[in-house]
């Protein structure tokens, strides 16, 4: 049985990185990430391991960021990945007061733009929109 919850601890969150091959940084700031976001929900097994997260980052302007839509490889492919993004968009909806208009944001994975255009998002550049950019910083 799968539950969605709104806690994830920072080595979870960690774990959950290192699994889908992302980088890792101190738990210090893992712990910043998870603590600041606007929105968290962590997918939790039967056994109450994580197995899935995502980060909603939102100052309630028109821009949001879609940010760590992570599920562990063994249990991609169940609708989990579309959940938790659907549970971010309603959660700007319902935050939102009437006549605004939020801008969401996201750095796709690569190879995993087909998974968001299916839920809306439009693949930079475009006719109106050059290519999304980045920059790590470190010191």
């Amino acid at each position: 049985m799968i539950r969605y919850m709104d806690h994830i601890t920072p080595e979870e969150y960690m774990e959950l990185r290192r699994k889908v091959g992302w980088m890792e940084f101190p738990l210090e700031e893992a712990r910043n990430c998870v603590e600041n976001a606007y929105m968290l929900v962590c997918v939790r097994n039967e056994d109450e391991k994580a197995v899935g997260v995502v980060r909603l980052l939102w100052d309630g302007g028109y821009v949001a960021f879609l940010s760590d839509v992570i599920v562990d490889p063994d249990y991609q492919g169940q609708g989990i990945g579309r959940t938790l993004v659907e549970a971010v968009i309603q959660r700007i909806k319902d935050d939102m007061k009437p006549g605004y208009k939020v801008k969401l944001n996201l750095n796709a994975a690569k190879g995993k733009e087909p998974f968001y255009e299916k839920l809306g998002f439009k693949i930079r550049p475009n006719e109106g929109a050059g290519a999304g950019m980045d920059q790590w910083l470190t010191i």
